[in-house]
């Protein structure tokens, strides 16, 4: 109990990330106006229409870039969002995001808690969405650190190999997936992750995983909605992982059409 209150009072804020992908937005902004300002002349002598055709494109742009990101803002704060700019927020996320995490170590921000704030931003907007599956439309996927690493039995191909003996949270999701009749899913890296998802072709994803994990998974299924929960790790990353199957099962009475 008191490792997951530790873990409950250090949560991600989300506007550390909505904060930095705007700074961030501001410098290409001043970057592409340097560029635009420097190539003026050269462009002029080419064709007088040449400068405005680029700076307009610019402007453009940024605009359009600007505006997913302020979008996510909207969601966050409760107010309505354009739909227009949800279909490339993880493309532009995609994009900026090195950007920003060069921009964070600057003032200290590590990169795990940019990707920390991130997954906090994407889950808010998930659940704003509303967005309800049947139960057996819902992929939770889990990483293989969750299973003891002293257990003797394969599950990532098949988690029913599970004998739930107690010492890892497998046994647990797996109780989980025969109450609620979701389809449950053990991945031992990205590649299989998505080739489970080609294959089941789920309505929506609940993955549980690292920070940096969870983050290139919401990317990689986008425009398949998911939402994350992290990973508890009480032996360091990648070993003997442990989950708050309480925040699961809440998460998952919040997605699963009753």
């Amino acid at each position: 109990m008191k490792l997951l209150s530790t873990l409950a009072a250090v949560r991600p804020k989300k506007r550390l990330f909505l904060g930095l992908l705007l700074t961030t937005e501001f410098l290409i902004a001043l970057m592409l106006y340097g560029i635009w300002k420097v190539s003026y002349l050269g462009l002029e002598n080419i064709s007088e229409y040449l400068p405005a055709i680029l700076g307009a494109f610019l402007i453009f742009i940024s605009t359009f870039s600007f505006g997913a990101v302020c979008n996510m803002v909207l969601a966050v704060k409760g107010l309505p969002t354009l739909k227009l700019f949800h279909r490339y927020s993880f493309a532009i996320i995609k994009f900026l995001f090195p950007l920003a995490v060069r921009i964070g170590k600057i003032f200290g921000i590590k990169r795990r808690q940019l990707e920390g704030s991130f997954i906090a931003v994407s889950n808010l907007i998930f659940m704003k969405s509303r967005i309800r599956v049947p139960a057996n439309k819902l992929l939770v996927l889990v990483p293989h650190c969750l299973q003891l690493a002293t257990c003797p039995h394969k599950i990532t191909r098949d988690p029913n190999n599970c004998k739930r003996c107690g010492g890892c949270n497998i046994g647990d999701l797996m109780k989980l997936s025969e109450e609620l009749g979701f389809i449950f899913f053990v991945a031992t890296g990205g590649t299989l992750a998505r080739q489970v998802v080609k294959n089941n072709r789920p309505q929506a994803v609940l993955a549980i995983a690292c920070e940096r994990d969870l983050m290139s998974g919401i990317q990689d299924v986008y425009p398949l909605p998911a939402v994350g929960v992290l990973n508890i790790r009480p032996n360091g990353p990648c070993y003997n992982t442990r989950v708050d199957i309480d925040e699961v099962r809440k998460v998952l009475r919040q997605i699963i059409e009753d």
